[in-house]
């Protein structure tokens, strides 16, 4: 699949739409590179050349982290950081791609958890293992999970629309970011919990899946408050709950599932820097410190906050920690709801 060479972001907050045109970059296939000499003597002079950051398709959360971080970095590192949005099978796409590059620090892949916490539950023949075949970096973002509903649906709350969507069993659609992405799950989740049966239709990505439903194409979606926060500012999309325990800081306004009598509904969206395996630890640490410093700069967790993302940079051993917990969680959502691998 080629790569997208455009990004598309409904409206995006002004100072970081000033930082985007100004960092604007053509994603582009590179071929294997040499491992560079870092390889051999730490981080050496690391980076020396572009580094490829794969995120997902253009205008979702994955690529508004990216590109943001990727331009800080180019201030850091003085070399272009060359942003590959590799959309489609939620994610899958670019996580292959990653894990064929060379271990040398050159290729940073950001992950979520329709690549690294629930694929290997739905896929009987994945190409990649989630854990072996990765090494974490640093999470860099949190945000709430929110169901949104299409302006001409006729519901208010979750109340409304659970009765809503019982009175069409079988025929109301959501969309999600693709199979195993948080958005589905937490469709799935809400499914459980609920005894709705809203019928999943997945696309290539979030962005793809917020155009569904503001389109009307799909009735509702769950999406992350970063995606569908714009869209539903502009009175084109109702936020009916997002789906944490308590309300979402950069969401204040979206009341939660568990005070509308829904408890037990809890997901987030994250996304995190992930290297090919074996790939040098100085390198991997260094990575991660730099990005970190990024993350906690006022003005990049504004833009980040203003988006509806909360930066959450962590060292690498506790971003393996989490990881492993949300593989253990999300396991037991996909097999309670019976989700058969593919």
């Amino acid at each position: 699949m080629a790569p997208s060479r455009s990004l598309s972001l409904a409206q995006p907050h002004p100072q970081l739409r000033r930082q985007l045109l100004a960092f604007t970059v053509g994603a582009i296939a590179i071929a294997s590179l040499p491992v560079s000499s870092a390889l051999a003597q730490g981080t050496g002079d690391y980076p020396n050349r572009p580094v490829r950051l794969i995120t997902g398709s253009p205008g979702s959360t994955a690529d508004i982290s990216a590109r943001l971080v990727g331009q800080k970095l180019v201030e850091r590192w003085g070399q272009q950081i060359v942003v590959d949005n590799r959309g489609g099978a939620g994610g899958i796409v670019g996580a292959e791609i990653a894990v064929r590059s060379p271990p040398d620090g050159y290729t940073i892949f950001n992950g979520h958890i329709g690549t690294h916490a629930s694929p290997q539950f739905l896929f009987r023949k994945l190409s990649y293992d989630p854990v072996r075949d990765f090494v974490p970096i640093t999470q860099l973002t949190t945000s709430g999970i929110s169901l949104v509903v299409h302006a001409a649906v006729p519901v208010a709350n979750l109340k409304e629309f659970l009765g809503y969507a019982k009175a069409k069993a079988g025929t109301l659609t959501y969309g999600s970011a693709g199979g195993g992405t948080s958005s589905q799950l937490s469709g799935e989740l809400f499914n459980l919990i609920t005894g709705a049966k809203l019928v999943h239709v997945p696309y290539k990505g979030a962005g793809f899946a917020l155009t569904g439903v503001v389109s009307g194409e799909v009735q509702s979606a769950f999406l992350s408050t970063t995606t569908a926060a714009l869209q539903v500012k502009a009175g084109k999309l109702r936020a009916l709950a997002v789906f944490s325990n308590e309300r979402f800081p950069v969401a204040p306004e979206i009341p939660t599932a568990a005070e509308q009598g829904f408890p037990g509904i809890d997901a987030t969206v994250w996304f995190g820097l992930f290297a090919p395996a074996k790939t040098p630890r100085a390198l991997v640490q260094k990575i991660s410190a730099d990005v970190g410093e990024i993350l906690r700069q006022p003005e990049v967790r504004s833009i980040l906050l203003g988006q509806g993302a909360d930066p959450s940079p962590s060292t690498p051993e506790a971003f393996d920690k989490f990881l492993k917990s949300e593989i253990v969680k999300w396991g037991k959502v996909i097999k309670a709801a019976g989700i058969e691998p593919m």
